[in-house]
């Protein structure tokens, strides 16, 4: 996106344009500032886009694509969409990744002598989105801004975000290796950068540049402290962090300038530090599916599941919570200590907990999106109905505020959020009298302002409105002044009111009366009295929208004020609202409090997957024991066996109990963990030339590179995309390294048998397995796991039941009867003795054997011609013929 500054007004026109009409010329111009992104023109009842904007909105918006003319010689490409509707179009537009400058007529078309005057009045960007029908009721839209320097020996990426419709601000740096994982965790709509940097990143989403000046540490640090009123950032804590900084000065900058605004709900920046969350991996969100299921589903996932929020301010705060659990047990343990409280309720309380919790649940019903209320009334971009919406929340907020302090058990974080919930009363009583009971959608309808709120309104009202009742006393009144009887006040739209007079009375007219047309039979006259009544009744209209727009304006103005209570007060009642959903969740499905310690550990008795228990009739509960003398769990059993949901639901289990949420278990603890790595599964990444073994590779190698002694591993089947001797090596080294070198929790699915050893070699390996069982119908998986390894895979028998047809059913059992009764009769290469065999020659000829075999079965007689059968012949003549 350009980052030319827009002006007030379309400039001087360049000659370039001199050639096009005196509208093509503004339109061009106001083009050229709005760059390459869509300019939406307005003319009239519909906003207009020409030439290839036309073309592009029209292929994207499926509208009608139509010609207006000629400019300079050319036909002009154009496409339209009516007033009223466009917020759905632009929402449209946004949800592809554009950006779309709105441009507004400013002047008044009756004084205008060439085109109306117009202006970019703001331009709607992924990340720049506040108004209600464009954003996502229950999901951020965060934008951020990410700067790389070009100096330094080990340069730090800054990374600086903003949530527009919330206000928070929030700045860190991370190395070129985290960079990935803090994009993901933040989860931008749209992502600035300069002009001349491309940031590395695998995640897919708006990306806009502004210029390379933009992205001046001298620059962002005079501009942050203009916009917190401030002489140093060192109040922010963020002074040694350059990188962030400069990032936070040029995502301001643009910020406000799609805004064309200052930004004054934006009224503080915070540092946001990786190391304070439990790190969660790209992959590792996508495994979890924390959000958003694998194949890219809403549902069902975590967040769908615990989300029982009455607020979208509510879903929103709970969504950022999974997505961030925490390292530290201090906040956790506050968190879960409101949880409780709404579980069990105030001692003293005469009502049950639940049914102080349904309740409360109907009070946070009935409440909007205070949070982007608050935002919009600082922008001044809030509409009529919002802040009634806003009137009635906050004469609900002391039913509320008296709900939770009787029923509801005090901690010290909950004492905080009471307090926050107390607005002054005086703010709802202003929005009582200024906003009508059911206020118009648009200001510019009118029926907005309480009547009774403003003197001068309502008189313009009552002329608007005026059914002619003036008109009929006046009438009396000259009638019986002048002695004229058929004496008529009259109104037409050229001449405006009169008094009619027949030329047979024009003798009694008086002297007040001033002629304004003579017609054949009549004369028709004005009067001071009906001149001053007609300037009010025939402008009335216009100038009662006009003062009730201007008395909008002074409201909104006057609510900005307020918008720093507001935000606490929408936090107070948002978090509320999440732990209200926990503690429903806990109550309905049996979930538990986990104790939390600071050593790494993992103990859960009897646990459940949070999301496959609500899915199915009867979950078999597992329990889990890791401690540093007990590392890594070498799971086996066969497929469908429930090794994949066992290992999952290990990690939901510790992402829940770190967010502070309660847990499905008989029992937790759960100590310090720092990061949750997943290898479960992985694809062919065909755009970026990796094959699905390529890829497993990958994501080992980022987990043996960066987890520790306080890092939950999970790994499913690492290896298998290879051969097997290849892949069992590796697979036994890697288990091995996480073992002794990283020292992580480590949760090890394999189907290779020959693991199962590694425990004879560490004490801190220890084998389960998911039991299954036999009998006449196939094979019964039991879910549940036991200590020691697996007798057996089953693989034929999941094969049978998949469908696999019974005759390759039969064929496979006798070619598995033969390898075993032939590996039984032969001395079978051990890759993991500690010492070589005795007999070195028989183990050669033993390999020698093994390449002649698998060299044979390469060949297809079948589709060989002579001479290939022949060249075939001589290679493996070549290979293992007679030895000189």
């Amino acid at each position: 996106m350009s980052t030319k500054s827009l002006s007030s007004k379309a400039e001087a026109v360049p000659n370039r344009f001199a050639g096009h009409t005196p509208m093509m010329q503004q339109y061009l111009a106001l083009k050229e500032e709005a760059g390459s992104i869509l300019l939406f023109y307005r003319m009239g009842d519909f906003y207009e886009m020409f030439y290839d904007d036309a073309i592009k909105t029209a292929r994207l918006l499926n509208l009608t694509l139509t010609k207006r003319g000629t400019s300079n010689g050319e036909p002009i490409p154009m496409a339209g969409v009516p007033m009223h509707a466009m917020e759905q179009y632009l929402a449209r537009l946004v949800a592809m990744g554009e950006s779309v400058a709105i441009c507004e007529q400013i002047g008044d078309p009756a004084a205008s002598k060439g085109p109306v005057e117009r202006k970019i009045v703001r331009i709607v960007t992924p990340g720049t989105l506040t108004d209600e029908t464009l954003l996502p009721s229950k999901s951020d839209r965060p934008l951020m801004a990410i700067y790389l320097p070009h100096k330094g020996r080990q340069p730090k990426y800054g990374l600086a975000w903003l949530n527009l419709a919330s206000g928070e601000f929030r700045l860190t740096e991370c190395d070129v290796a985290s960079l990935d994982s803090e994009i993901h965790r933040i989860a931008p709509a749209e992502i600035v950068h300069a002009d001349s940097f491309q940031p590395e990143t695998s995640w897919q989403g708006t990306l806009s540049t502004t210029a390379d000046w933009h992205f001046d540490q001298n620059e962002a640090n005079t501009l942050l402290c203009q916009h917190f009123g401030i002489d140093s950032l060192a109040s922010f804590g963020i002074h040694d962090m350059p990188s962030a900084v400069t990032a936070a000065g040029a995502l301001l900058r643009y910020t406000e300038r799609t805004q064309t605004q200052s930004l004054s709900h934006v009224q503080g920046i915070s540092v946001d530090q990786a190391s304070d969350y439990l790190v969660l991996d790209p992959v590792t969100r996508k495994n979890l599916e924390i959000t958003e299921t694998i194949s890219g589903e809403e549902s069902p996932t975590l967040f769908s599941l615990l989300d029982a929020c009455e607020t979208p301010m509510g879903s929103r705060l709970l969504r950022r919570w999974l997505h961030h659990p925490l390292r530290a047990n201090e906040p956790v343990v506050a968190r879960q200590a409101c949880v409780q409280a709404f579980l069990m309720g105030k001692s003293d309380s005469p009502m049950h907990p639940a049914i102080v919790l349904e309740k409360i649940n109907q009070l946070l019903k009935s409440f909007p999106d205070l949070e982007r209320i608050a935002t919009r009334i600082a922008l001044q971009s809030v509409r009529p109905r919002e802040l009634a919406s806003l009137r009635d929340a906050l004469a609900r907020l002391p039913d509320l505020h008296q709900l939770l302090n009787e029923h509801i058990a005090s901690t010290p974080r909950m004492e905080t959020l009471f307090s926050a919930l107390a607005i002054d009363p005086a703010l709802q009583q202003r929005l009582h009298q200024a906003i009508d009971t059911e206020p118009a959608a648009l200001i510019r309808e009118g029926g907005v302002i309480a009547a009774g709120f403003d003197a001068e309104l309502d008189e313009l009202r009552s002329l608007a409105s005026d059914n002619g009742t003036y008109l009929l006393e006046l009438e009396a009144r000259e009638r019986s002044r002048t002695g004229i009887a058929n004496l008529r006040v009259e109104y037409n739209r050229v001449h405006g009111f009169f008094i009619e007079v027949s030329k047979g009375q024009i003798d009694k007219v008086p002297d007040d009366y001033r002629r304004r047309q003579t017609l054949k039979n009549v004369e028709r006259y004005i009067t001071p009295e009906l001149k001053a009544w007609e300037d009010k009744i025939l402008s009335a209209k216009d100038r009662s929208l006009s003062r009730e727009k201007w008395l909008y304006e002074q409201l909104v103005e006057e609510l900005a004020q307020a918008v720093p209570a507001l935000q606490q007060c929408a936090q107070a009642v948002s978090e509320i609202d999440v732990y209200l959903s926990l503690a429903q969740h806990a109550r309905n499905n049996d979930w538990v409090a986990p104790e939390l310690c600071e050593a790494p550990i993992i103990e859960i008795e009897a646990g459940r997957h949070p999301v496959v228990e609500r899915s199915i009739e009867r979950f078999t509960p597992n329990s889990c024991q890791m401690n540093p003398n007990r590392r890594m769990l070498l799971i086996t059993g066969p497929n469908m066996g429930g090794k994949s949901t066992y290992m999952r639901q290990i990690a939901l289990i510790v992402l829940l109990a770190r967010m502070g949420s309660f847990v499905p278990a008989q029992s937790a603890r759960i100590g310090m963990i720092d990061r949750i790595f997943t290898r479960i599964g992985a694809a062919d990444d065909l755009a970026g030339g990796r094959s699905t073994f390529m890829m497993e590779m990958t994501e080992a190698a980022a987990i043996l590179a960066a987890s520790t002694p306080h890092s939950l591993v999970l790994m499913d089947e690492i290896g298998r995309g290879t051969s097997t001797y290849d892949g069992l090596s590796l697979a036994w080294s890697i288990a091995c390294r996480l073992l002794t070198h990283n020292q992580a929790l480590t949760l090890f699915a394999t189907h290779y048998f020959e693991i199962t050893r590694l425990p004879e070699q560490n004490e801190a390996a220890v084998n389960v397995h998911l039991a299954a069982a036999e009998s006449p119908g196939g094979i019964v998986f039991l879910h549940e796991v036991q200590e020691g390894p697996a007798s057996r895979s089953y693989g034929i028998q999941v094969a049978q039941r998949a469908g696999i047809p019974a005759a390759v059913i039969r064929q496979a059992k006798r070619e598995l009867e033969r390898l075993e009764n032939q590996a039984s009769n032969t001395a079978q290469l051990d890759l993991f003795a500690e010492t070589a065999p005795a007999n070195d020659q028989a183990s050669d000829d033993q390999l020698e054997l093994q390449a002649l075999r698998e060299a044979i079965n390469d060949l297809d007689p079948d589709s060989m011609s002579p001479r290939e059968a022949l060249d075939a012949l001589y290679k493996l003549r070549n290979l293992f013929g007679q030895k000189e």
